[in-house]
């Protein structure tokens, strides 16, 4: 196996600010996808770009050779229209390089106006002849979660015998969820937030109501019992990376992370972490030591717990055991940068909370910066060096790379 050979498969990563953006760039992302407006299925949960964003996304993707994709994927009804085309318009005029869909009032616009066009997780993929409808319309599709591995690459191996190509030519790609949120509905599609909110979650305004705790109530006797342990309607966070040998191995070409709603932290490790491991398997390093690190930094930032999804043939879910967060790490705001000086690699900081102390590991977080991680190695108060500095002071640290005024700063601590 070659190692260049890793480069022909793309990692997606999502991207909900230019933090994220810059973030995704920094952990070797492929390309990244993110959305405008409310008509994407993160139009709540997440802080949407706008569409004079469009223009600056794609000029930083494209000078970083990532790929750009527009979510547009929401169900759409007849007054949205105009905003559909709107929205494929901008898109194609700065040069976005696809969109994301499942409405076909998306999908038939998005190829009148020769927009390259992906096939959204809402579309559901379990098999072939699904394969072959979309191949009409789309170079790239996800298939759904639910799918085992086995049948995923039944699905890849046809496409190849039965010769199904996308507009562009080419053999459609097949593209699969490896990281992430995972939703206890088939592909998404749940109905519980409508019900209870009128939010719904078809249309990227999801509460998560089964992310919460409940009680069981007898009517009959008013006996009430708590459901203990587990969140039962809340499934731990998907993780691929311990069998992405048989993943790639199923012919997959794009991996997509989930979390368009997570920090710019989470984004850089995820997609750091599945880098290197495509890059281990193509040049024959995939260890269980390896393995066994990722594991550790993928725990480090936002998670549910852990499952492999249903990839190997699970018949049944696994279940978060926390409301929030199991991450082995959490970042506190401790300030901002005051200035930095390039020749001599250092940064100024104001602490406007908390303590800086050497050997403390830091965020530090901008649109421009993205993610810098360090550990403090050295530290200064008015040019003379110290162990620690307090609120109210303005220490300066060694930086190895660029970062920039007002960039937020973050102390990295254990949960």
């Amino acid at each position: 196996m070659k190692a260049d050979a890793s480069h022909s498969i793309e990692i997606m990563s999502p991207v909900g600010s230019y933090e994220s953006l810059m973030a995704a760039v920094q952990g070797g992302a492929g390309s990244v996808y993110f959305g405008v407006g409310k008509l994407n299925m993160r139009s709540r949960s997440s802080v949407n770009f706008s569409l004079e964003d469009l223009e600056k996304i794609a000029r930083i993707c494209r000078r970083h050779n990532v790929k750009s994709y527009l979510t547009l994927n929401t169900v759409v009804f007849d007054d949205e229209i105009e905003e559909v085309h709107k929205t494929i318009d901008a898109a194609k005029a700065n040069g976005v390089t696809a969109v994301i869909a499942s409405d076909l009032a998306v999908i038939e616009y998005a190829r009148e106006k020769g927009v390259e066009i992906h096939i959204s997780t809402q579309c559901n993929i379990t098999n072939l002849s699904a394969v072959k409808f979309y191949s009409r319309f789309a170079d790239v599709m996800v298939t759904a979660r639910e799918l085992k591995l086995d049948q995923v690459a039944d699905i890849t191996r046809q496409i190849k015998e039965q010769d199904i190509r996308g507009p562009k030519g080419e053999w459609v790609k097949i593209e699969i969820f490896v990281h992430g949120a995972l939703c206890m509905a088939v592909s998404g599609k749940c109905y519980l937030s409508l019900h209870n909110h009128n939010a719904s979650a078809n249309r990227g305004a999801c509460v998560q109501d089964c992310r919460r705790s409940y009680l069981v109530k007898d009517k009959e006797s008013d006996t009430q019992l708590e459901i203990d342990n587990e969140y039962i309607m809340s499934p731990k966070d998907l993780k691929t990376i311990q069998l992405l040998d048989k993943v790639l191995e199923a012919g997959v070409s794009v991996l997509k992370i989930e979390g368009r709603g997570r920090s710019p932290e989470y984004v850089k490790t995820v997609t750091s972490c599945y880098r290197e491991a495509v890059e281990a398997y193509f040049a024959g390093t995939f260890t269980p030591q390896s393995i066994e690190k990722w594991d550790a930094e993928l725990a480090s930032v936002y998670n549910r717990g852990f499952w492999e999804g249903y990839y190997l043939g699970r018949k049944i879910g696994e279940w978060s055991p926390v409301h929030g967060s199991m991450a082995t790490k959490k970042k506190v705001f401790i300030g901002t940068v005051v200035n930095y000086f390039s020749k001599l690699q250092v940064a100024h900081i104001r602490l406007e909370t908390n303590e800086l102390t050497i050997g403390d590991e830091i965020y530090i977080t901008g649109s421009t910066t993205g993610v810098y991680e360090s550990v403090i190695s050295e530290l200064l108060k008015d040019d003379v060096y110290a162990q620690k500095a307090v609120k109210g002071e303005n220490p300066t640290i060694h930086v190895t790379r660029p970062v920039r005024r007002n960039d937020k700063v973050y102390k990295v601590v254990a949960t």
